[in-house]
């Protein structure tokens, strides 16, 4: 399982409102897992990684991570992180990415983008969480996920084998 995010402008980092190197992106991963943790670890590093007070837009091609962070979200709070089953939700990264937007000084937006067909920032970023799941789970680098995405991923069903750096 692969995550990735990246700046529309390349050498950003450095710039009031960033707090990332001047790659401009991140990447991480681990041995296994599901797609929908790593688009939901995707959102919540972009948002660590731009603290600032000016407008952020966060494209992604994942109605799943969108949704949870922008419409089910509200829901999930209002029924004390219950879905709709009366069951308990069991994203840690949903409610991570809920303290991030709530704390954040400035406004965010997402914006849906279709995947595979020719955006640049979707491909790089497809590129990159491939390539970072890749190499976990050849063993040439280690597992990296913020801390909720761990805590998500052991909770899973896909836990079992899981290499924990």
């Amino acid at each position: 399982m692969g995550w990735a995010w990246a700046d529309h402008e390349q050498n950003a980092g450095g710039k009031p409102g960033h707090k990332h190197d001047d790659h401009g992106y991140d990447a991480g991963g681990a041995t296994n897992g599901t797609n929908q943790i790593g688009e939901l670890c995707a959102v919540l590093e972009a948002l660590r990684a731009h603290p600032g007070p000016e407008p952020l837009l966060i494209e992604s091609d994942s109605q799943y991570a969108i949704n949870c962070s922008t419409k089910w979200v509200k829901g999930w709070k209002k029924n004390g992180w219950k879905n709709s089953q009366k069951k308990p939700v069991k994203n840690e990264l949903i409610q991570a990415i809920d303290r991030e937007i709530s704390q954040r000084p400035g406004p965010v937006d997402f914006r849906w983008v279709k995947g595979h067909a020719g955006n640049e920032g979707n491909e790089l970023v497809d590129e990159l969480a491939r390539t970072y799941a890749g190499d976990c789970r050849s063993g040439a680098r280690d597992g990296y996920l913020p801390i909720e995405g761990w805590q998500s991923l052991l909770g899973s069903e896909y836990a079992h084998g899981t290499d924990v750096p």
